[in-house]
């Protein structure tokens, strides 16, 4: 991919017009740019029970406002990677998926206002989210297991993208909306966006709009792309500078990236309740960093299979390139006031989604994902104490995948779910219970599949609670069994994975894995300070991972999805301290660290026997798989301060974050050396007369231009993540 063109003119000239021309409406209530302080303003609608973020028995986590302004980037997962418990995996910049507490792909789920993404970033590690932060109103991030609201896939947790593309009622002023336009340094970015949001004079009919533009180039780098094997010092920060790859330093090849969204909602409001229609579309292009398809894996051993790059446009005619799109309509309905129960609320979205791997000009695979879900929510007021909701959820996806390199059969997927979640308060304590039944069924072609089709029930039951000692402090406490069921990828998977660069193979034996998890959590406040804490535990039984076996066929190495006791155990802490609130302004100071550890739980090993297949004829291994030992890909422990400041119409913020050197690794996996990332904003807001606001900003990235391998990602030994880079913009909020 060559370096971008600027925003194309059209777009340019209509956030121009649009920016100069709109009517000087007040904007005092609108919520999108005001400054979000205290957990207990926001409130949460990934839960059909309307609670703020403080009140909420479970452990959340909630962006808004400026706080959302100022770590929005192009992924989803990079935009939240910043919140204690979580963080991202990555595959170059076009991809980046929430990790929560040590769990990723097939188990957190990702919602766009409480329905399911609709795309394939859990088939593959190289699929990005089609959901763009940039339009979003707020992120709420549901830490620990979610399967009680939104089924199998959300055993780790759930992130929920409120983006209000719907409406649900009637805007505070005739039109109203936001605008931004930004460059950077380090990509050569440049981003257009404009939402608008508007109600007719009746009061009846409300629309939304919004658009996106993005382009980046290749990204810089300090230093070289590849290393050989990660070598670091006593301190394990430094890697050897003799160990890189053949390209020059500075910039990382084929990581350009460029990314359009757009969408539209209208809604009829009335009395009593909603109706809305919206539709929606999301195309974007990425590099896949530090690939380029060979002839592998499908001749002789004495064949060459290495990876030979062979260039783009610009001298590299194989480099790997994706190309994703996806087409989304959607349907909700609401009604209040019906007899014994509050509120019902019906969402129904159909998404149509492709994506194509391209190797240089060529189609190489082509991934085709249909899906179809229904969700209704009906929440009943006090019955014997309780208030709660009754939930009826269920979901069709059609999966289809063409090409050489298609290691996972097309597949049909029909999920249905039932739940209750109740509340209820006795006193100085908040209860919250809930249960959950989920029926599955994965079709395959009993032709193409390595095995036949499955059903699996899944069951999920839940308790928490918090307890009021005096208005400073609260202490909860959770309890969880869940249970998933496995997914198309981890049955059937059978060939080469070129995205991991390894031959994948799936267990069609699989059981569904059942997760305990046991939580305490601690808040306090008084005066200046807050105090968040938790600790937690979760036991796996027949927790399905993807193992390496550390065999190679061709030089690819083989990985095996397998099942096995295991652990998973951790903690955070989060620590707010207004330092002064003076005439000088709000100086406010944050500290905050997690770690978690992920472990197998069992003795021994398990010999396994699978087949690498070459055209007509097969080679044949055995694998000694380990049944205890560290788990692949956890993240390290990570500790992270930040000095803010806000006075009158400025606001500023310096904060570093240290991840802390990875070396309990999985076998057949390298430890990964530690970094410090330093990141920077400042921001000037300005209230006009007629009630539109005007807000320049300068963010920095990664100031002190460290190389950064994050050990979450399959490309850590390809692919740095971007050096420093500074980001300057224009927001516009009418």
């Amino acid at each position: 991919m060559s370096s971008p063109a600027p925003i194309p003119r059209r777009l340019a000239s209509a956030l121009a017009l649009a920016l100069c021309t709109l009517p000087a409406f007040a904007a005092q209530d609108d919520p999108r740019h005001a400054e979000i302080k205290d957990l207990d303003e926001v409130m949460v609608r990934a839960t059909p029970l309307p609670q703020t973020a403080e009140s909420l028995t479970r452990p959340v986590e909630v962006l808004a406002g400026s706080r959302l302004d100022e770590v929005r980037a192009a992924t989803l997962g990079e935009t939240v990677n910043r919140l204690p418990g979580v963080q991202s995996s990555y595959f170059g910049p076009g991809v980046g998926r929430p990790i929560i507490r040590g769990l990723d792909g097939a188990r957190v789920q990702v919602l766009s206002d409480g329905l399911a993404a609709g795309d394939v970033s859990t088939v593959s590690v190289d699929h990005a989210v089609s959901i763009e932060p940039f339009l979003a109103d707020q992120v709420e991030v549901l830490k620990g297991p979610s399967t009680l609201l939104y089924g199998s896939g959300a055993i780790g947790g759930a992130v929920n993208v409120v983006e209000g593309r719907i409406p649900e009622q009637a805007t505070a002023t005739p039109l109203q909306g936001r605008a931004e336009l930004r460059a950077a340094s380090g990509n050569d970015e440049r981003t257009g966006m404009l939402r608008l949001d508007g109600t007719s004079s009746s009061g009846n009919l409300v629309f939304h709009v919004d658009a996106l533009h993005r382009e980046t180039g290749d990204y810089d780098i300090p230093g070289h792309a590849g290393i050989e094997a990660p070598h670091d010092d006593d301190d394990g920060d430094d890697h050897d500078a003799d160990d890189h790859d053949a390209d020059a330093g500075g910039t990382l090849a084929n990581s350009a990236m460029r990314t359009d969204s757009a969408a539209f909602g209208l809604s009829w409001i009335g009395e009593r309740g909603f109706l809305g229609v919206g539709s929606s579309l999301y195309n974007s292009r990425y590099g896949v960093p530090g690939h380029a398809h060979d002839e592998h894996g499908h001749g002789d051993e004495d064949e060459d299979h290495g990876e030979e790059d062979h260039g783009d446009e610009d001298g590299h005619e194989d480099a790997v390139h994706i190309v994703m799109d996806q087409r989304r309509h959607e349907l909700r309905a609401g009604l209040d006031a019906l007899g014994a129960f509050d509120t019902l609320r019906v969402k129904l979205a159909n998404t149509s989604y492709t994506h194509t791997e391209y190797e240089g000009q060529v189609v190489g695979t082509v991934f085709d994902n249909d899906s179809t879900e229904l969700r209704a929510e009906l929440v009943h007021r006090d019955w014997a104490g309780w208030d709660g909701a009754f939930g009826l959820q269920g979901s069709r996806r059609d999966f289809r995948a063409v090409g050489d390199e298609a290691f996972v059969p097309d597949s049909r997927s029909r999920d249905v779910g039932l739940f209750w979640i109740g509340r209820r308060t006795f006193d100085t304590l908040d209860l919250e219970i809930g249960a959950r039944h989920d029926r599955n069924r994965i079709e395959v072609d009993a032709a193409t599949a390595i095995g036949p089709s499955r059903d699996f029930d899944a069951t999920s039951l839940s308790a928490a609670a918090r307890w009021h000692f005096g208005e400073d402090l609260h202490l909860s406490f959770g309890l969880d069994r869940a249970q998933r069921s496995p997914t198309a990828e981890e049955l059937y998977s059978n060939g080469l994975h070129v995205a991991t660069r390894s031959h994948e193979f799936g267990n069609p034996q699989l059981r569904h894995e059942t997760a305990n998890r046991v939580e305490l959590g601690l808040h306090w406040h008084r005066g200046p300070l807050t105090l968040g804490a938790s600790l937690y535990a979760l036991d796996y039984r027949d927790f399905i991972y993807l193992a390496d076996t550390g065999i190679e066929d061709g030089g690819v190495t083989a990985r095996l999805w397998n099942q096995a006791d295991s652990r998973f155990s951790g903690g955070e802490l989060d620590l707010r301290w207004t330092l002064l609130d003076n005439d000088s302004g709000r100086w406010t100071l944050r500290g905050f660290g997690d770690v978690v550890r992920g472990r197998l739980t069992g003795e021994g090993t398990q010999e396994v026997a699978f087949a690498v297949p070459h055209g007509d004829h097969a080679h044949h291994y055995t694998a000694e798989l380990p049944l205890s030992g560290d788990l692949p890909r956890i993240a390290p422990w990570r500790a992270g301060a930040e000095l803010r400041w806000e006075g009158g119409a400025w606001r500023a913020g310096l904060g570093a974050i240290r991840h802390a050197r990875q070396d309990r690794v999985a076998a057949h996996e390298t430890a990964t050396p530690g970094y410090t990332l330093v990141n920077a904003n400042l921001a000037w807001h300005h209230d006009t007369a007629s009630g539109q606001a005007l807000e320049l900003f300068v963010d920095g990235t990664n100031l002190l231009d460290e190389e950064a391998r994050p050990h979450t990602s399959f490309l850590k030994d390809l692919a740095p993540l971007p050096g420093r880079s500074v980001a300057a913009g224009v927001r516009l909020f009418f």
